[in-house]
């Protein structure tokens, strides 16, 4: 197994069964939070996974039973410190991640357990499959920190739940179950939790017995004819981001890494 990363920042663990890789997020004690260094590691990872012509398929999954409770938001204070560093973080750090993971050619399992909230509900979005356990939970609870969801990350939800879904995800903020989620379209199927894991290897090596030039047109193509917009321009973008200075962003950080609830203003 090559490990990448540090183990106080987290790190992704790399595997391989024959034609299936296995790509293992782990930041022991912070329910595998994804911190700058991790996520730099998937878009290296899925980048090297995505050359190699000898795999067929590829398993993400969470160490310790959990998918990822999101971003690290420890860093935050660091790297999201002003407007310069939220466009960096957003669209340098995240964004690259999860088009390495969506421009991999091989179909990607998501393997779901325990939590799977913000970011790592945003990787879980691009994976071509995702296998859930009965107590899963999936959420998106960033209106409490005070900023909206990228639109790169949000890409990838749109296309799986829509418009409705989405909007409901992102303005209530809950934490909800399996069940809903997989009512929202977000998932594949909903397993009890000791069947999850034998459950994905053994779809992984249905995957990997198929004839993989098909599996990997039928990636591209379905790909393909779904709907894709332009890309945001440049006044949308620096409008978007705007909200990066404002008193209610700086204030749900605060009250989140300080244990309190926040006090929003609308400034």
């Amino acid at each position: 197994m090559a490990m990448t990363g540090h183990s106080e920042t987290g790190r992704v663990l790399l595997d391989y069964d024959g034609a299936i890789a296995f790509v293992t997020l782990s930041h022991p004690g912070r329910l595998n939070a994804i911190s700058v260094s991790m996520w730099r590691e998937l878009q290296r990872i899925f980048t090297e996974i995505g050359a190699n012509t000898d795999l067929r398929c590829a398993v993400l999954r969470g160490e310790q039973g959990n998918f990822a409770a999101g971003a690290d938001i420890s860093e935050f204070p660091r790297e999201r410190a002003d407007r310069n560093g939220v466009v960096n973080y957003h669209m340098r750090v995240i964004a690259p991640a999860l088009h390495a993971i969506a421009d991999c050619m091989h179909p990607v399992l998501a393997q779901i357990e325990g939590v799977c909230v913000g970011g790592g509900l945003e990787i879980a979005s691009q994976c071509d499959l995702r296998i859930a356990g009965e107590s899963s939970r999936f959420g998106v609870p960033i209106n409490k920190l005070g900023f909206p969801m990228a639109p790169e990350e949000m890409r990838g939800l749109l296309a799986l739940a829509g418009r409705a879904a989405t909007l409901e995800i992102l303005l209530e903020g809950r934490v909800f179950p399996a069940a809903e989620a997989m009512a929202k379209g977000l998932l594949t199927r909903v397993l009890p939790d000791a069947d999850v894991a034998g459950d994905v290897l053994r779809t992984a090596r249905r995957i990997a017995a198929g004839a993989p030039l098909a599996a990997r047109i039928n990636k591209k193509t379905a790909a393909r004819l779904c709907s894709v917009p332009e890309p945001l321009s440049e006044s949308e973008l620096d409008e978007l981001f705007s909200y990066a200075q404002t008193r209610d962003h700086h204030e749900g950080i605060r009250a989140f890494l300080a244990g309190q609830e926040p006090v929003f203003s609308g400034d």
